[in-house]
């Protein structure tokens, strides 16, 4: 990436640092995004399981339907996935409609009696696998949602230049080291910038894989325009 402020492209040194100052009121926060590609790493630890989305529920058939003109018992018991057919329709309804089922008058009020089960089957749940490659597409889906720029190379890139792919990754000796606030997780992202910049419907675990991501691209965002524009072009 281009100068900007104190930010320059790395060269041939390991470490990068990024640095930039988000105003909150009358004062200001150091908000690094990434820290350092040797940053100290603790033992990877288990994350969180593979994540679904749940597909709503259907809503159930009316109980009952007014005739209007054109109908039929077996127009009406199609249109509303009718159990047992128009045969069953006729047969909840007899009483009301005579002994000629197919003659039904304009105004009547049949009982439709229980919908039969929909042969369709509901849209599959979107699984994620629980690794790195998984982690970026959750978090994509995460941004999409929320208007949030970025793509799957990009994070890709600053991820494992950060981290190699570490979530639990941690840099225990740089400045924010010193002061308290150590850089973590996959995209080595501070407390303070992960707490102004976290994504509703993620963790509020910083070291969360999901969350950090799409945490650390919402400041990318703010800051850069998008996560692909971090440390230059491809």
């Amino acid at each position: 990436m281009s100068a900007k402020g104190k930010h320059r492209r790395p060269k041939q040194h390991p470490i990068t640092r990024k640095l930039a100052l988000a105003g909150t009121g009358g004062a200001a926060l150091a908000l690094p995004l990434i820290s350092t590609t040797t940053a100290g790493a603790a033992e990877a630890a288990a994350v969180p399981a593979a994540r679904s989305a749940v597909a709503a529920p259907v809503a159930a058939a009316p109980a009952s339907y007014s005739v209007v003109a054109g109908d039929s018992l077996a127009k009406i018991a199609a249109q509303h996935s009718v159990s047992g057919g128009w045969e069953q329709l006729y047969a909840a309804n007899k009483s009301i409609v005579g002994a000629d089922p197919s003659i039904i008058r304009p105004g009547l009020k049949l009982t439709l009696g229980t919908p039969a089960k929909s042969t369709a089957a509901a849209p599959a749940a979107t699984t994620y696998a629980n690794n790195l490659d998984g982690w970026i597409r959750e978090s994509l889906d995460v941004m999409a949602k929320h208007g949030i720029p970025g793509t799957y190379n990009g994070i890709h890139r600053n991820v494992m230049r950060e981290s190699s792919g570490n979530p639990k990754a941690i840099n225990l000796w740089d400045i924010n080291a010193q002061n308290g606030i150590p850089s973590k997780g996959l995209l080595q992202v501070i407390d303070p910038t992960f707490k102004a910049y976290h994504v509703p419907g993620t963790s509020l675990d910083s070291y969360d894989p999901v969350a950090n991501i799409t945490a650390a691209c919402n400041y990318a965002a703010a800051r850069y325009g998008s996560i692909d524009n971090v440390n230059g072009p491809y």
